[in-house]
């Protein structure tokens, strides 16, 4: 009452005509965010209510997020969000929905314990139905206050139960669980426990720790008249099974999610894809096209088209075409090179046919069948037999069915690589093609980890004095994780909604992790949830394409441009002869020149390569798929490689292999695929042993080897064979100007590929940057811990770039100072003067930043700096920063301030 007081003072003028009507009209539209929220439960009647309810998950999550502080301790402070949604938006959609009055932090149950008999009334004309629960839900009321027992609890609901039956409502016994066991309490008990992100506790956390939660298994119909036993007989059975029934009875049977994909549409885009894919083709094999291309473009466009997937391919075509006329090659990824159609749609590089050679001229070419070349950019050189043109090689022998399934009618996932600079502009072309209200980002969901989980665990056991043994509480770690933490988006899918329906329809939206600040919507599912019932088109930034730009740009020779099958190139990966090292005589660590090149340069794939010495463009795509694979090389192929059992060319590199390879042996191909798809999702030992024996029977029927089949059976996950041929072209090419333009190649590298910088280190020398390594390597061999656990993570990743930096030191190229005149703002560049020479960023400095950077290119560009003061007055340079050029040498011969001295 005397805060009321207080307030009235506010209007000392307006008291005398002022009514509580109007105090009360004086709250903001945001008042909801301020009050005391309660809890309600809602069911969808229908499919339109399932739409209704998604409606208000967007609404709780985007208009009428609110948020709290409610961290403790080192995170107070921090805002953590809470969805919320207003009574009005609720009531704008009851015809489908039903609405029931939820637990004890419903309204309902707060008035019937601290309000009036008419407000109680009164409230339950909201309500569809009233829920009442067992009184051991209750308990944390009980336990707070100590006028409240447990006979005044079970008045409270009483009361609640006839109000409900007097004013014709029906009344549900409802359990609100949280889980399905009784024993699955503790793990609910630990998440109790847990900080969430952010720092905010759990509502029912007990800082004493001698308040228990509630017991809230799902409880069987026996329990649940138990529980209620303190009502009449007929009551209980009344509440618990025909009430329930009832309320089910009004709720149709239906699924939360459609039943089959629904894709937008693009006005004629069957026939646009179709024109754009037998123009490329007649341009590449001529027209009439020779028969298998025929066949393949047909079998696979009928089955596109059948099931409507036209509107992925023509979308992915003009997201591809723009990037490129925007000076941005794109690279695919997973198996859309599989399809020949995406080839021919100049949405991929990777050719599936099978191996072939192709006149460039007359168009002439011949096609190997029958596995005498696996890849076609192995062939030999040979001229056209027709015009004399020297013909060039292509196809990768890759079925179509790895694509979209055996029956062509699996959704296609088709995964572009755009450079990172340019995907914002390739996510943006989406909206302008199918409308803003209609795309969407692909929303994920964050869970628990085996870290976070046991890290739960041992909190929980800690603040409660409990001690559990390690298998213990490894035990409960594992069943702790999984559960979810927060929403995320995903680095590159979007979804597009049918123009022809609402996102609604399939997902209710949100700001992705609740941040309202973020540029794309969410939505609010996983889209590995819905990804069979809406478009998602994978729009990835990836390092390749940015690179494949700057070497474009800086050396004047377009990557896609140079000859994947160049023979010095292709040695990189079997020796360091076209490095052209400085006094070859002295050691060098490396057995190869791979070093720094994208997908082989690591040192575990350096050692495989060290091992096989691969020479061609096929062995290169099955390393990629050995290594990308789990349990196909360790343990499996490298072990059959070492017995000599057989060679890189023979092991089983990717998915793709095992069904071409079957049907070579003379498997049906509904059994190759069917097998290939067991093996490369590693199911094997998930079949029957029947199933094996028939499997291992149909394979020795057609003289497949015990080792291959041996191999078939440890394999757990396959790469596939178009998103290894990828990978591996796009290496090639930036490895030919490793070779050809070593310059550009080192400038790119530095720039986009190299995550630490230790610049003095770098331009010191080739025994500055010998010596480091060396230090780096020491320490982490060593076998005492304390001296291996000094290396830093950032010297874990300088060591690599120094790698590189050593090979550029030993083929007579090197890394200058900082230039204060000359240097970009983040990148490296070649030495005008000296092509033997790079210059580095001021980003290369620590602490320096991109806008640090900028501001000096763009002052020195207005007028040279003529002083120390000058510079510092005219870019955004700190005096740390400065203090640090000095240190490195950068500012010789630059006086301090701009004031003229005449001694």
């Amino acid at each position: 009452s005397l805060a009321f007081i207080k307030m009235l003072q506010e209007f000392d003028e307006k008291l005398d005509t002022m009514t509580l009507d109007d105090l009360q009209n004086l709250q903001t539209e945001h008042i909801y965010k301020k009050i005391h929220a309660s809890h309600v439960n809602i069911l969808a009647k229908n499919q339109q209510g399932v739409k209704s309810i998604y409606e208000l998950v967007t609404l709780s999550h985007t208009k009428y997020l609110t948020y709290s502080d409610k961290a403790e301790g080192k995170e107070a402070g921090v805002k953590t969000a809470e969805a919320r949604i207003v009574r009005s938006e609720i009531a704008a959609r009851r015809e489908n929905i039903l609405v029931g009055s939820s637990c004890y932090n419903s309204d309902l149950f707060e008035l019937a314990r601290n309000r009036s008999q008419k407000e109680l009334e009164d409230a339950m004309s909201f309500y569809d139905y009233i829920e009442v629960q067992p009184l051991g839900n209750y308990i944390r009321i009980v336990d707070e206050r100590s006028t409240f027992t447990q006979k005044r609890l079970q008045e409270v609901v009483e009361n609640v139960i006839y109000t409900a039956k007097r004013l014709g409502k029906t009344v549900v016994a409802t359990g609100d669980s949280h889980y399905i066991d009784p024993e699955e309490k503790l793990l609910r008990d630990i998440y109790i426990h847990a900080t969430r992100i952010g720092g905010a506790r759990h509502p029912l956390y007990d800082r004493s720790h001698t308040k228990e939660a509630p017991d809230q298994h799902l409880k069987t119909t026996e329990e649940m008249l138990e529980e209620f036993s303190f009502l009449p007989e007929e009551l209980a059975y009344e509440i618990v099974v025909t009430n329930t029934n009832r309320i089910a009875a009004q709720c149709e049977r239906m699924y939360p999610l459609m039943e089959e994909l629904k894709t937008p549409s693009i006005e004629g885009c069957e026939e646009k894809l179709a024109k754009e894919i037998y123009d490329t083709a007649y341009s590449i094999y001529g027209n009439p096209l020779p028969e298998i291309v025929e066949a393949r473009i047909e079998k696979e466009l009928g089955s596109v088209t059948k099931h409507g997937f036209s509107v992925q391919y023509y979308i992915a075509h003009l997201l591809v075409k723009r990037s490129r006329e925007n000076g941005y090659v794109v690279g695919s990824r997973g198996s859309v090179g599989s399809s020949f159609i995406a080839t021919m749609a100049n949405i991929t590089e990777v050719n599936p046919l099978d191996p072939h050679y192709i006149c460039p001229k007359c168009k002439h070419s011949e096609f190997f069948t029958h596995g005498e070349y696996p890849s076609g950019f192995d062939l030999p050189e040979k001229k056209c037999p027709q015009c004399g043109t020297v013909m060039r090689g292509d196809g990768h022998s890759i079925p179509f069915e790895t694509f979209l399934g055996f029956k062509g009618d699996k959704v296609p996932d088709i995964d572009l690589n755009f450079s990172g600079e340019y995907q914002a502009q390739a996510q943006a072309q989406i909206k302008e093609v199918f409308g803003d209200g209609y795309v969407f980002a692909a929303g994920t969901v964050a869970t628990a980890s085996d870290k976070t989980a046991y890290g739960y665990v041992k909190k929980y056991c800690e603040e409660n004095n409990i001690t559990f043994n390690k298998q213990k509480m490894d035990y409960l770690g594992h069943l702790c994780e999984g559960v979810k933490r927060t929403t995320g988006q995903h680095p590159g899918g979007i979804v597009v909604c049918p123009k022809e329906y609402e996102i609604h329809d399939f997902t209710p939206v949100q700001y992705p992790a609740n941040n309202p600040d973020s540029e794309w919507m969410t939505t609010h599912f996983a889209i590995k949830d819905i990804h069979d019932n809406i478009l998602k088109l994978d729009i990835l930034g990836h390092v390749d394409p940015t690179a494949m730009k700057m070497l474009r740009d800086q050396s004047g020779i377009d990557p896609v441009t140079v000859p994947i099958n160049d023979k010095e190139t292709m040695s990189l990966f079997s020796s360091t002869e076209a490095l052209h090292l400085l006094n070859p005589e002295q050691p060098y660590p490396d057995a190869t020149g791979a070093a720094g090149l994208p997908e082989f340069g690591t040192p575990f794939i350096r050692g495989i390569l060290e091992m096989t010495r691969p020479t061609t463009f096929a062995e290169l795509v099955s390393l990629a798929g050995l290594t990308h694979g789990t349990d196909v090389w360790l343990n499996n192929a490298k072990d059959l490689i070492d017995a000599g059992i057989c060679t890189l060319k023979e092991v089983i590199g990717c998915r793709d292999d095992i069904m071409v390879y079957l049907i070579q042996k003379g498997l049906p191909p509904v059994d190759a695929f069917n097998i290939m798809e067991i093996v490369r999702k590693g199911k094997w030992l998930k079949q029957t042993k029947e199933k094996q024996n028939e499997m291992i029977a149909l394979m020795k029927e057609h003289d497949v080897p015990d080792w291959y089949i041996g191999s078939c059976t440890k394999i757990k996950y396959m790469f596939p064979k178009a998103h290894a041929v990828a990978y591996v072209m796009m290496c090639i090419r930036i490895a030919w100007y490793k070779v050809h333009m070593p310059q550009y190649y080192y400038s790119v590298f530095f720039s986009c590929r190299c995550d630490a910088y230790e610049i003095e280190t770098m331009a010191g020398g080739i025994e500055a940057v010998y010596n480091r390594m060396t230090d780096i390597k020491t320490r982490s061999e060593s076998k005492d811990r304390a001296i291996s656990s000094t290396v830093t993570n950032k010297e874990e990743s300088l060591y690599s770039a120094l790698e590189v930096v050593y090979e550029m030191y030993r083929r007579g190229y090197s890394i200058t100072n900082i230039d204060i005149n000359r240097s970009h703002a983040t990148q490296f560049t070649v030495d005008p003067d000296d092509s033997h020479k790079i210059i580095p960023p001021f980003t290369a400095m620590d602490g320096l930043g991109e806008a640090v950077g900028i501001s000096i290119m763009k002052a020195r560009d207005e007028q040279p700096f003529i002083s120390k003061q000058d510079l510092s007055q005219r870019t955004q340079l700190s005096g740390t920063h400065i203090q640090k050029l000095e240190e490195m040498g950068c500012l010789k011969g630059m006086q301090d301030t701009n004031q003229l001295s005449l001694f």
